[in-house]
């Protein structure tokens, strides 16, 4: 059996993810603050909300460790708020953007590896990050930081884990432009504190954004083809 953990997994990316990973036969552990399916094995919890964080990681290996070959941690969840120019935006919006977008990934991956020691199957930790944490953008400093921060953190542990015994794979993958909520927020965005906001609103109209389900699809290809362990650690799925 194969588990795969999924934050945000109520909409977009996470959803579709957990959906074709489950209709492949494994067994997908969703986690979000909202459960719109009803899915059995679903766990809600807010990311932004870090301690209490602590022992949810443990619990579901813990749970599902009887006959299972391979554990992957899709550290998916992530917000695009607060959208402006930094010395307009609110500092809770900034605290929360931390959370959900880097220290939630960090403290669950953390616990993830420290689980999983001594398990000797297939260990991986899929981290979703974007372009923008490639790419400095004016009204995206929160989003930015936050996904270059998680870019790194993925160096680190990759470096890591090079020395570990049963050592967990890691990548940060961008998934490209996609057609989800998150794209709805930034084409509502104030033109006045987002410049690029023209650019957002002709990536819809000139249909250059990908769908949800053809994305999940491209990143369960790529995680289950050679190229995976071989593509290094910060990759972009375009390139595949």
């Amino acid at each position: 059996m194969k588990i795969f953990i999924v934050t945000g997994a109520s909409k977009g990316i996470g959803l579709e993810l957990s959906s074709q990973l489950n209709a492949k036969g494994n067994r997908v552990i969703g986690i979000a603050r909202t459960n719109p399916r009803n899915e059995k094995d679903f766990v809600l919890a807010d990311l932004s909300a870090t301690t209490q964080l602590d022992g949810l990681i443990t619990k579901l290996i813990d749970e599902n460790s009887v006959n299972t070959t391979s554990f992957t941690l899709i550290n998916n969840a992530g917000m695009v708020d607060p959208i402006g120019l930094i010395g307009t935006v609110k500092s809770e919006e900034i605290e929360s953007a931390m959370a959900v977008n880097l220290t939630a990934p960090m403290i669950l991956s953390n616990e993830f590896i420290a689980s999983l020691k001594s398990f000797k199957g297939t260990k991986r930790i899929i981290n979703i990050s974007s372009g923008a944490g490639r790419n400095a953008y004016e009204g995206w400093g929160a989003y930015c930081a936050t996904k270059a921060g998680m870019d790194h953190f993925s160096r680190v542990v990759a470096l890591e884990q090079a020395n570990a015994e049963h050592p967990v794979s890691i990548v940060s993958i961008a998934p490209g432009i996609i057609d989800t909520g998150m794209q709805e927020k930034i084409r509502a965005s104030d033109g006045n504190t987002f410049p690029l906001l023209d650019q957002f609103i002709d990536y819809k109209e000139k249909g250059l954004l990908s769908s949800a389900q053809e994305t999940a699809r491209k990143l369960i290809a790529f995680m289950e083809s050679e190229q995976f362990s071989s593509a290094g650690t910060v990759v972009d799925i375009r390139d595949y």
